[in-house]
């Protein structure tokens, strides 16, 4: 059998920059030794040094000048005749640089088209080429082309590479933790909602089972109750027959006729007591009714309905936040988030578990979230100060793609709307001091005092419609306007009357009062029948009944400049230095939001009835600073919504009205305009 060897080759693996740093290079001064200024001399000690270093030793050398010293073992060495150029070349180390040039011709890409060119790369316009391609577009490198040998670029573009591998591999790692984690949220849930409905059901079941023993019992009951009394009869029976038995006992042996008479009549009363047991006194009825209504119908169709399995394709990273409204101080912000699934599909249905959370400059901010149960959420915030807000919105415990969403909130609220200039035209006003609405109509009055009239406009697009003009409405003394059921009602200071004015400008009625000394605002209630008009001469409120006959005056005498009247079925407001709220019967309920005395006070005032309750919509100004202000109608008057008008402030604001939407129009007596404001 033929014997079988081995070699075991060693191979030696060689940086390429060691192996030049310690062979290919001068250990004076550190450069590559090449067929030039750097030409590598060999000494007679053996050590090789380059050209340039070998001149520069030999020209500091002062004592003697035929020789020098080794920079690396210090031995003398003897300058040829011809100088330092003249020490033979070190053989060995240009025999490794040729080497080390052959073997990096062949690592270095070569252009296809010129054997032996270097390739070369262009890095602003992504193309490849060499020195010698006249045809391409870098023939002639531009300057500002940043342009690279094509092995560095390979080089660079593999660091590139690895670096977004590693970076790919650490989302991959990322996602696969996110995935896994959720996989161990969702095993959660399962275990959760298994457990909820053992929970429900064992509850179904106990109360099931409750009912069973109930029904039972009655049927346990109503049978014993039954049998105790046919029971009772029956020991009647026996007694009876024992009797009747005893009566008959010896009777063929009886002689005397009139014992037996006796007995005989004795049977017949007992006869009469037996056909009075002959029929049982209680019945054997006894049944079970599960058909009297439909309990058991009702029963199986909720049994039917009885819980359901929520699930969800929301994609979080996919859903969207938007600002339906803007960010003003102490105004609700309104933040929509819109769900959509994996495919980017909206979502119709509601009932993710969506969370949020606020910060004001880094301070929480309390919000809601309100599901509207379409695939789409509402979150609300009310910031009251101005700053940096942060919202951030959850669902399932992941970012949507829009979080954190960041506003900045600002001190005041710019007008929606600028109406109106200073003139006579028919869009323009001199002096609007009071305005009103018209639900059924859908118009709006803004009573042009300067201009001795009353303009119309269209709600909806404040579109100019028509000027009232009425001889009440004369010597630009009016100053309150109010809608009545059959028009408007003005209040005239200088002639101390009310006028009411048809929507065509025709007079329906004046009231007039000995006690109006100088009336300047009114107020009708929902009906447009009762009247308030209040007063500053006489200091106080004077309330009309449907006849125009005074009802009752409120106040005392005490109020002060009246900025504004608000009147309901229940209610009358008065808007002075404070918000004074009375009853129907006249009495103060309460004294709201007071301005400091000599700083401001009330331009207007409106009652709103919402779902939430009932809110006091009204305009104050504080050191010429006018600000919008709602307030809870009730006696803390808490504020609900407050934030000061800005861009072209308001100059005097006389009176408001509100629109539907939470709007508010402003009458800016000064300004000679309109201004439509949101108040909440």
């Amino acid at each position: 059998m033929a014997s079988m060897s081995s070699t075991l080759v060693e191979t030696v693996s060689i940086n390429y920059e060691d192996f030049n740093e310690s062979f290919l290079t001068c250990g004076t001064c550190l450069c590559t030794y090449d067929g030039g200024e750097h030409t590598p001399k060999l000494l007679q000690c053996s050590h090789t040094v380059c050209l340039h270093c070998l001149t520069r030793i030999a020209a500091s050398q002062t004592r003697d000048a035929g020789c020098f010293r080794c920079p690396i073992c210090r031995e003398l060495i003897t300058i040829p005749r011809g100088g330092v150029q003249a020490l033979p070349p070190s053989f060995l180390v240009n025999q490794l640089l040729d080497l080390m040039a052959r073997q990096r011709r062949e690592v270095i890409p070569q252009c296809s088209s010129h054997p032996g060119r270097e390739l070369l790369f262009c890095e602003t316009c992504d193309c490849v080429f060499c020195r010698h391609c006249a045809d391409g577009p870098h023939s002639d490198t531009p300057c500002d082309h940043t342009v690279v040998p094509f092995s560095i670029a390979l080089k660079r573009m593999s660091e590139i590479l690895l670096y977004r591998a590693n970076e790919c591999l650490s989302k991959l790692g990322s996602a696969r933790d996110a995935v896994a984690s959720e996989l161990r949220r969702l095993e959660t849930a399962a275990t959760a909602a298994d457990d909820a409905i053992d929970r429900h059901f064992n509850e179904l079941k106990a109360a099931l089972e409750k009912r069973h023993c109930e029904l039972k019992s009655a049927a346990s009951a109503a049978a014993t109750h039954k049998r105790k009394l046919l029971e009772e009869q029956l020991k009647l029976i026996d007694a009876e027959k024992t009797k009747v038995e005893a009566e008959c006992s010896g009777l063929q042996q009886q002689v005397e006729v009139r014992e037996v008479s006796s007995r005989a009549a004795a049977l017949g009363a007992r006869l009469g007591d037996a056909a009075a047991l002959a029929e049982p006194r209680e019945n054997a009825f006894l049944a079970v009714d599960f058909g009297h209504n439909d309990a058991q119908q009702r029963f199986s169709e909720a049994l039917a309905q009885l819980g359901r399995v929520r699930t969800s394709t929301t994609f979080p990273g996919l859903c969207t936040l938007q600002l339906e409204s803007g960010c003003v101080c102490g105004l609700e912000v309104s933040v929509v988030l819109r769900t959509v699934d994996y495919h980017g599909e909206a979502r119709s249905t509601g009932g993710d578990p969506v969370s949020a959370a606020a910060t004001l400059d880094d301070a929480p901010l309390p919000c809601t979230v309100t599901d509207l149960d379409s695939g789409h959420y509402r979150i609300t915030l009310r910031p009251w100060s101005a700053g940096s807000l942060c919202i951030r919105v959850l669902v399932f415990s992941r970012a949507v793609r829009d979080s954190p969403l960041r506003a900045e909130v600002a001190c005041a609220a710019a007008p929606l709307l600028l109406w109106g200039a200073r003139g006579a035209g028919k869009e323009q006003l001199s002096q609007p001091v009071a305005v009103a609405r018209c639900p059924k109509r859908r118009e709006i009055y803004v009573l042009d005092a300067g201009n001795s009239r009353v303009m119309v406009l269209d709600e909806e697009t404040f579109a100019f419609k028509s000027h009232i003009v009425n001889e009440g409405l004369e010597g630009r003394s009016c100053t309150g306007i109010a809608v009545t059921a059959d028009g408007i009602v003005a209040v005239n200071w200088r002639t101390r009357t009310l006028t009411e004015v048809s929507v065509e400008g025709s007079t329906l009625r004046t009231i007039e009062s000995e006690r109006l000394v100088e009336p300047v605002c009114v107020a009708c209630d929902p009906r447009g029948r009762r009247l308030a008009v209040g007063d500053n001469g006489a200091r106080c409120v004077f309330v009309f009944d449907s006849r125009g006959a005074l009802e009752r005056e409120v106040g005392n005498g005490s109020l002060g400049l009246v900025g504004g009247l608000a009147l309901a079925e229940d209610m009358l407001v008065v808007a002075d230095a404070a918000v004074r709220v009375y009853g129907s019967d006249g009495q103060l309920r309460a004294t709201l939001a007071p301005v400091p005395k000599g700083r401001g006070g009330y331009g207007g005032v409106a009652i709103e009835d919402t779902e939430s309750g009932r809110h006091i919509v009204c305009i104050r100004s504080t050191r010429g600073r006018p600000a919008l202000l709602v307030l809870e109608a009730t006696a803390n008057g808490r504020i609900l919504a407050a934030c000061e008008l800005a861009e072209k402030k308001p100059r005097r604001v006389a009176g408001l009205t509100l629109l539907p939407n939470k709007r508010v129009l402003l009458a800016d007596l000064a300004g000679n305009c309109l201004r439509l404001h949101t108040y909440w």
